[in-house]
């Protein structure tokens, strides 16, 4: 039973994604202070966060951490730049071997700080979007709502990806089964998430597939609120294909609003149908609020009620 919330379900959480911003950065006792004073009873690791602003937050101790999201800490590797950038299903074998050691260490900042998971993208089919995806973003920008163009985009983009992604699947294959191996002694669950842009991994059925030889407890679904629902909006991916092929391996949830194709609003500030949502994702899943830099004070403490009165998260859950 967790000692910040007396039913044993695990404390809702915000990302430090929220710490972004310059009173946050360089003073991560005070962030967590203020997550606390906002109505929050933990907070998860972002990939934002370098080794000294993690040891800042263990140091301080105010809010127990949940998960940490991979590849924390944030650093730079010396032949290929920001470790974050690095992909895990690469077919440039070293990239791969570099982004899996980078994210061995997130398993093991988890561990030090007492979380229960790690949160993984799982790389993407080549460093670069596919060009219909990028039009259907800009059509959606501007508004333009001709179906028939809508159609051939969403079928141009689903061929692009389909032409690409095979080599690139066996690559996250490899590296989720090192992630899991890793983890599982230790304890740690691999939560692997859903993303924002298409030709990133997976879409719903490949999650099913790299999962299926693992437990849930060992490796699970993370479902991304906003990724998910932008994919929807553009016609990609259907919202309702997470939950119906992994809705019993999900383990954890990013929880923010989408204005138009914008995410990480602060719930409230945008239109997802969280009542949706509430009836999909189970009381057991971890529930992070993955708010940005850029949304004030008022809207990232709103948001816990806002969750509430939706049902996402129960009453008496802290």
């Amino acid at each position: 039973m967790n000692p910040t919330n007396p039913s044993g379900a695990m404390p809702v959480a915000l990302s430090t994604m929220w710490a972004v911003q310059p009173r946050f950065e360089r003073d991560l006792p005070a962030f967590m202070e203020r997550a606390a004073e906002l109505g929050y009873g933990a907070i998860e690791v972002n990939h934002s966060m370098d080794a000294q602003q993690i040891g800042a937050i263990l140091a301080a101790g105010t809010l127990p951490v949940t998960a940490v999201h991979a590849p924390a800490p944030l650093e730079r590797d010396a032949a290929r730049g920001w470790n974050r950038n690095l992909n895990l299903a690469s077919i440039d074998e070293g990239e791969r071997e570099a982004a899996v050691r980078y994210t061995l260490r997130s398993v093991d900042a988890a561990t030090e700080a007492g979380a229960s998971a790690v949160v993984v993208h799982l790389g993407a089919a080549g460093s670069r979007g596919g060009t219909a995806d990028r039009r259907l973003r800009d059509a959606y920008n501007r508004g333009d709502s001709d179906s028939e163009t809508r159609d051939a985009l969403v079928a141009d983009a689903h061929r692009e990806r389909a032409e690409r992604a095979p080599e690139h699947l066996e690559q996250a294959r490899r590296s989720l089964d090192a992630l899991v191996g890793y983890g599982e002694p230790k304890g740690i669950a691999i939560g692997l998430e859903c993303r924002l842009y298409f030709h990133e991994i997976p879409l719903p059925d490949e999650a099913a597939d790299l999962l299926a030889p693992y437990p849930p407890h060992v490796a699970g679904y993370w479902h991304d609120v906003g990724h998910a629902e932008v994919l929807h909006r553009l016609g990609l991916v259907d919202l309702a294909a997470w939950f119906n092929l992994l809705g019993d391996r999900l383990i954890g949830t990013h929880l923010h609003d989408v204005a138009g194709v914008r995410d990480h609003r602060a719930p409230g500030n945008g239109d997802v149908d969280f009542a949706w949502l509430a009836k999909r994702i189970p009381p057991s899943a971890a529930r992070t609020l993955e708010i940005d830099q850029r949304e004030p004070d008022d809207a990232v403490g709103g948001a816990i009620g806002v969750l509430r009165a939706a049902g996402v998260i129960e009453h008496g859950r802290s």
